[in-house]
């Protein structure tokens, strides 16, 4: 008998004409530290993910519909975060008003304190907190478990 296949997400990567630019504004989002893997392909490995970036030339074999950097609007990239209201200040403190906010620090109905943004190509980024009981009690009931083992 053969166990099923898992497939695993090993990260999602955004193509970008700026390539300092966006793993400048990621490694400010995320904390972590930038690995070049080559000159146009850098990984921002998180605790729970790989967040990649990389230049157009890493897809130009891609002759149909070849990915461009800013022209993803069918995606958000959701980031949870321990205080999403000290994460967005830390971000307007950084970008000022080259921030692009979407909706600053909101109350969601399901519990869930969010900030949505825009990185600088465009692509949509929720911040989100859960810090009601049901908010907190959604977050546990996903897989995999993200939160702190206390809350």
């Amino acid at each position: 008998m053969t166990s099923p296949t898992t497939v695993q997400l090993a990260s999602v990567r955004v193509i970008t004409e700026d390539l300092p630019r966006l793993v400048r504004f990621y490694e400010v989002l995320t904390g972590a530290t930038p690995q070049y893997l080559t000159d146009d392909f850098v990984e921002l490995v998180t605790p729970s993910a790989t967040f990649a970036v990389s230049g157009p030339d890493r897809v130009a074999f891609i002759t149909a519909n070849t990915p461009r950097g800013g022209a993803n609007n069918s995606a958000i990239v959701e980031f949870l975060v321990e205080d999403a209201e000290a994460e967005y200040q830390k971000l307007v403190t950084q970008f000022g008003n080259d921030l692009d906010v979407v909706q600053p620090p909101t109350m969601m109905p399901w519990g869930n304190l969010s900030v949505l943004i825009r990185d600088p190509d465009g692509a949509l980024i929720n911040l989100y907190t859960p810090v009601t009981p049901q908010g907190q009690q959604l977050q546990r009931n996903r897989t995999p478990r993200m939160l702190p083992s206390e809350a």
